[in-house]
């Protein structure tokens, strides 16, 4: 199975690399998730100055991460003359170099990393709405390098599509979508408050929960422009990195996945991609890409039923339970009064067996 990836210039083992954030935080954390055998490597974000992380700063949900994290608490020098050159002496791994946020900073951290940078993400949330600022912070940015300039997309971007053409006539190489979701409030009835340290106790959400918007976000930017996309935002399979593939992503970052199941995430994801394309019938990761973009263009008003298969249903009873329509009813099986029945998926979504079609598909 062909797993290799190339995008703007960067040749990837494979379509796997971590998220900026805690796991990618100095040197040693970043060697460490190389044993996984992802295809590049993305660092904490870096600014001017040294983050003063609030704590707590990490709590999980059932499928959520939320967090108080900023930039990297170190500040810029510290990457430059040691976590950065010290990764490099023993890893050959694609090197991203995630820096923040200003036009002003990235004016001083990019000459100030280029040296040292397969490619630079920028993470800004100062032109996240303004196509004009946008531009201007990567005209600005490339004057100062040649390395590929991805820039990372705020879920609150209010259209996407204008502001990743922007990026393109600016002269960027890539996007990534998408950041963090938020501000969130996760309020623990025991402490009556937010056990977070931040003001007011919010956090940013992240994780399985944020993964439709995040596809939507991907989707959206790949019918709008030619750059490469790297899609994140709530993968934790190599199911997830199959959907951003398809949905119109080249690559894939993760970190929320491997802080709710653990970081060997990474080398059960990477491991489970031949397996998972053999069964749909593919010989290589390119062969799916962008095959979503265009898919779902028009509305449509068809009403279908659902059809139980019988032999599958347990009598479980959950769709009678859930049908919004009051349509399922259980007698000795599973009773469909189509008359009632809206048609609109939801039994065949949840239930268990698969013993319901017709709806979706």
């Amino acid at each position: 199975m062909d797993l290799t990836t190339k995008i703007a210039g960067l040749q990837l083992a494979n379509p796997v690399m971590p998220a900026s954030g805690p796991l990618t935080g100095d040197d040693q954390k970043m060697l460490a998730l190389t044993d996984f055998g992802l295809g590049a490597m993305v660092t904490k974000t870096i600014s001017t100055k040294a983050a003063e992380v609030p704590r707590p700063c990490i709590i999980a949900g059932k499928n959520y991460i939320m967090n108080t994290e900023l930039w990297t608490e170190y500040p810029p020098e510290k990457w430059k003359g040691e976590f950065i050159p010290k990764f490099r002496e023993k890893s050959s791994l694609p090197l991203i170099v995630s820096l923040g946020y200003t036009v002003e900073d990235l004016e001083v951290l990019v000459p100030m990393f280029d040296d040292l940078a397969d490619a630079f993400e920028l993470s800004t949330h100062y032109v996240a709405d303004d196509p004009e600022l946008m531009k201007h912070l990567i005209r600005t940015v490339k004057k100062h390098t040649d390395k590929p300039v991805f820039l990372k997309f705020d879920p609150s971007v209010p259209e996407p599509e204008v502001m990743a053409k922007a990026v393109e006539e600016a002269g960027g190489d890539g996007i990534v979508a998408i950041n963090s979701l938020g501000p969130g409030y996760p309020l623990y009835r025991e402490l009556k408050s937010s056990p977070l340290g931040s003001t007011h106790g919010f956090g940013w959400i992240s994780g399985p929960v944020i993964k439709p918007i995040a596809l939507a976000m991907v989707k959206r930017v790949a019918s709008s422009c030619n750059l490469p996309i790297i899609g994140v935002g709530g993968i934790s399979s190599a199911d997830d990195v199959i959907d951003f593939i398809m949905a119109g992503a080249s690559a894939v970052q993760l970190l929320s996945g491997a802080l709710l199941y653990g970081k060997s995430i990474y080398k059960k994801i990477i491991a489970d991609l031949p397996k998972k394309l053999e069964a749909l019938g593919y010989n290589s990761i390119n062969e799916i890409k962008g095959l979503a973009t265009n898919s779902n263009p028009e509305v449509s008003y068809e009403k279908r039923t659902p059809k139980i298969d019988h032999s599958k249903c347990v009598k479980c009873g959950v769709c009678v339970e859930v049908c919004p329509y009051f349509a399922l009813s259980m007698e000795e099986q599973v009773i469909v009064d189509e008359e009632a029945c809206f048609g609109c998926g939801l039994c065949q979504t949840k239930c268990p067996t698969k013993a319901i079609g017709g709806v979706l598909f």
